[in-house]
């Protein structure tokens, strides 16, 4: 069962992962931007931090699911270190980008609200695993990765649960409304579940010792 969920959760995470792509590849509009103005469409500033966002909010989620297979990581050591940077370098990014795109959140104040405190709680339980990884810190490190991840899976789980609330509310901005929050507060109540159920002398190597 525990393969199964994995491969689930990496085919998600690479499909998403490579979803910022198709803003490359089409010139019309498409998805979240059908739900922008002309005017903030024509702001520079918001399409600087909208792209960095999702660039590297992809790269973050793409390479992030890889660094909890506790046999790679063991195996590959360095390449491990280097994967983690990769995906701190990448949330630090985005995390900038995402945060100044919050605030014209679709929806209004709440949605930004919902959105703005993801991108908070993303950012800082990421620097947290970094500079525990470096103090040696490595329960508290594995820790923090988890609560990061979390936090960063919420771009797949935001486009899971948008096309069900659609279907019920039949309305974009009632939806949108409910999955500004939806879409990260049950991704930390997991990882909370997750750290939880851990032995402390067990977390420092693997998600995988959850029973």
């Amino acid at each position: 069962m525990k393969k199964v969920l994995w491969i689930i959760g990496a085919t998600l995470a690479v499909s998403i992962g490579l979803y910022p792509s198709l803003y490359f590849l089409f010139t019309e509009k498409f998805g979240l931007l059908l739900t922008k103005s002309p005017a903030l469409l024509a702001n520079e500033v918001w399409w600087t931090a909208f792209y960095t966002h999702i660039v590297f909010g992809g790269i973050a989620l793409l390479v992030g699911w890889t660094q909890f297979n506790s046999q790679w990581r063991k195996k590959y050591l360095n390449t491990h270190r280097l994967v983690g940077k990769i995906y701190v370098f990448s949330v630090l990014l985005s995390g900038l980008g995402g945060g100044y795109i919050a605030f014209f959140a679709t929806g209004g104040w709440l949605n930004s609200l919902g959105f703005g405190l993801l991108d908070i709680i993303w950012v800082y339980t990421t620097w947290r695993a970094f500079t525990d990884a470096k103090n040696k810190n490595i329960i508290s490190h594995q820790r923090m990765m988890i609560y990061s991840y979390a936090a960063c899976f919420a771009a797949v789980t935001l486009r899971l649960w948008l096309p069900i609330l659609m279907v019920i509310f039949k309305d974009m901005e009632i939806a949108y409304g409910i999955v500004a929050w939806l879409c990260w507060v049950p991704n930390l109540f997991v990882a909370y579940r997750l750290t939880a159920n851990i032995p402390l002398s067990k977390t420092a190597y693997s998600v995988e010792n959850v029973q």
